[in-house]
């Protein structure tokens, strides 16, 4: 990655803010994508510092840096959509509606965490929030997210499905046969790469043969394909919801890149975070393109909000991490008989496919 890769495009952000999907928004929605924003962040920052204090377990795999992405994509969704993403999934699940207490209690282990302690870090779900989840195969959840578009348009459900990766699971075999059968059958799906720069800790120069950006790919596909600016919140809306409008009214598939970066390493268990990349690019990133203060900033220029009204959001953010760590550190874990259960829904609804191993797809 260089220094150029986050630096503006060729469109003003003015005219991204005129854009028809951000030109009606109000002062209270302006606001609340600062304050989900910080959400994510605080969230993130109380995670690291248990797990520097040896209380969780497997991997951890922030956030931090790319917040304006989930936010951003997260707050065009309406209620016939569906969410899919990677292992780097907390911002998406705090957007999407879960609650701090049951991600930071999952983080830890616990019965009541979303997935009742057994999934961790990489495996929040919540059907009913149609979040469905993050997933811990590279790639892995290219196809589902093909799928659940698949079912949209099958059922004559007029929504999306929108289905992050990162960068690096663009050369997974997988990725590319979902975009063949997307553009193929005509899916409703937007897929989204987070391009933060890093395929764990290769760069993209040394990790993907490209002529000008990864979204090009697409081209092979005839599937329609845009690069975003990731620390642009209103380039983000404006983009993805071209994207999504054309997956609901016309059925046709998309590949966004959006640019971001990670201030942190792959995982926190990521011992050469600072060695594959200088600490001066990543200082250069935090104080000239971290998504929030630029948006903090635009805020203040259009008479949105002041230091005053920033700071508080930040103190609920902060109070929202802090109670949700004691909630988890205070939750039991799950009861050792418990370990076979969840593991098949057929099994545990004791459905006929549970107890005799037979599936029928007839709806």
């Amino acid at each position: 990655m260089t220094t150029t890769q986050l630096e503006k495009s060729d469109v003003d952000l003015d005219d991204f803010a005129k854009a028809t999907v951000n030109a009606g928004l109000t002062a209270d929605q302006k606001l609340g994508f600062l304050r989900d924003m910080l959400r994510i962040r605080r969230f993130e920052q109380a995670s690291l510092k248990l797990y520097q204090q040896g209380k969780m377990g497997g991997f951890l795999h922030l956030y931090i840096g790319q917040e304006s992405v989930a936010v951003g994509t997260c707050s065009l969704l309406t209620p016939d959509d569906h969410c899919i993403t990677a292992y780097r999934e907390h911002g998406h699940a705090i957007v999407m509606g879960m609650t701090m207490d049951e991600c930071m209690a999952e983080l830890l282990g616990k019965a009541t965490g979303c997935s009742k302690g057994k999934g961790g870090s990489m495996h929040f779900f919540a059907p009913n929030k149609n979040f469905w989840g993050g997933h811990g195969i590279v790639a892995g959840q290219t196809p589902i997210g093909m799928g659940i578009a698949f079912a949209l348009k099958y059922r004559g459900i007029p929504g999306c499905c929108l289905t992050y990766l990162g960068d690096g699971a663009v050369n997974q075999g997988v990725f590319h046969e979902s975009l063949n059968m997307a553009a193929l059958w005509q899916l409703p799906v937007v897929y989204i790469i987070e391009n933060n720069g890093y395929s764990m800790g290769t760069s993209l120069a040394r990790s993907s043969s490209i002529r000008s950006c990864l979204a090009e790919r697409a081209t092979a596909y005839n599937m329609d394909w845009d690069i975003v600016n990731g620390e642009n919140l209103y380039e983000v809306r404006a983009k993805t919801f071209e994207a999504m409008t054309r997956a609901r009214k016309e059925q046709r598939p998309t590949l966004l890149e959006i640019n971001t970066y990670r201030y942190y390493g792959h995982s926190v268990a990521d011992a050469n975070a600072k060695k594959y990349r200088k600490a001066e690019e990543i200082e250069f990133y935090k104080q000239n393109h971290d998504p929030i203060r630029l948006w903090q900033k635009q805020l203040k220029v259009e008479g949105v909000a002041d230091d005053e009204v920033i700071a508080a959001i930040d103190r609920e953010a902060r109070q929202e991490a802090e109670n949700a760590v004691k909630f988890a550190e205070d939750s039991p874990f799950p009861e050792l008989e418990e370990i076979f259960d969840d593991v098949y829904y057929e099994v545990d609804q004791g459905t006929e496919a549970g107890r005799t191993g037979r599936h029928f797809f007839n709806d």
